[in-house]
């Protein structure tokens, strides 16, 4: 199963490579379980050391174990600090261009042509990273830094016609995902396979019902947003989608939790902040929407 964010579908981060949370068959003494875990240091670990090592193209390998030759104890596995760190940059450069563009750019069509243009751009990197073999921090802080731009426009639009929701959804935001955090680390939500297909199928589902929902209203085959309305029914929308942006949060912890003990490389410390705010962003523009439905909605 494939992590929710493109960036944790490519090489080390991917679901189907089986991380013990998934494809748990034995338990090593005193340590995590592995199975076809790939950082698991046991015989299938396509990133094991030594002569012998049957995934001669790893590309983690130093150069001379390549051609079979024994290779020194490989450093600079990625660290829970290291997932800190690279997401404070992250979600740092996203506050910055929102509060950038929220202080510079008025309330006008241009701006909203201007939030658009970013969100696209913001979208093309993120599209060109998840085709990546490697992370590139460059794509990276620059998708952070579009999306910021987005972010502040859309968030001055809404404050600008229902006060206060900006600040509202961001307090929702660090609520719910410090929630979800909080009951993931109790183990009150266990990431399973079945879990991640359900939930998956679930979102699956959904954005394509809002993709045809979308196609419908820019054609006029429905009334004031359809199923996206600010409305009750637009309320029960946004907080399945939240609940969706909590499930995703769910997934990325799982993968952060299991690169750290399995020895992921510390370059994918940037992965895993690409995808957090990936996450989070969805979660803060539903929070966006449905603080603007509790203020008062069309009014």
């Amino acid at each position: 199963m494939r992590s929710s964010n493109p960036v944790f579908s490519r090489r080390g981060f991917s679901r189907d490579n089986g991380y013990a949370g998934f494809n748990a068959q034995q338990q090593q003494a005193g340590g995590p379980a592995v199975g076809t875990n790939p950082y698991a240091q046991g015989a299938a670990n396509p990133y094991a050391q030594g002569a012998g090592n049957p995934y001669a193209t790893n590309p983690y390998a130093p150069q001379d174990t390549q051609h079979g030759a024994p290779a020194p104890v490989r450093t600079g596995a990625m660290t829970m600090d290291d997932v800190v760190a690279r997401t404070a940059i992250t979600l740092g450069t996203v506050v910055v261009g929102a509060v950038l563009a929220w202080t510079l750019l008025p309330v006008s069509p241009t701006s909203y042509a201007l939030a658009v243009g970013a969100a696209l751009v913001a979208f093309v990197l993120a599209i060109v990273q998840s085709f990546k073999r490697t992370p590139v921090p460059a794509l990276i802080i620059g998708y952070a830094a579009f999306e910021g731009v987005f972010l502040g426009v859309i968030s001055e639009m809404f404050n600008a016609r229902w006060s206060g929701a900006p600040f509202q959804a961001v307090l929702g935001t660090m609520a719910v995902s410090g929630a979800t955090l909080f009951m993931y680390k109790q183990r009150w939500i266990r990431v399973t396979a079945r879990y991640a297909r359900i939930g998956m199928t679930i979102a699956i589902a959904f954005v394509v019902v809002m993709a045809v929902n979308l196609l419908l209203s820019v054609f006029g085959a429905v009334d004031d947003g359809g199923l996206r309305s600010f409305g009750p029914l637009g309320a029960i929308v946004g907080i399945l989608a939240i609940l969706i942006g909590c499930f995703f949060l769910t997934l990325d912890f799982k993968q952060i939790e299991d690169g750290v003990a399995y020895g992921a490389p510390r370059e994918e410390s940037w992965l895993a902040a690409f995808g957090l705010t990936m996450s989070l962003v969805w979660i803060y523009l539903e929070m966006l929407r449905l603080a603007a439905i509790f203020s008062g909605g069309d009014d």
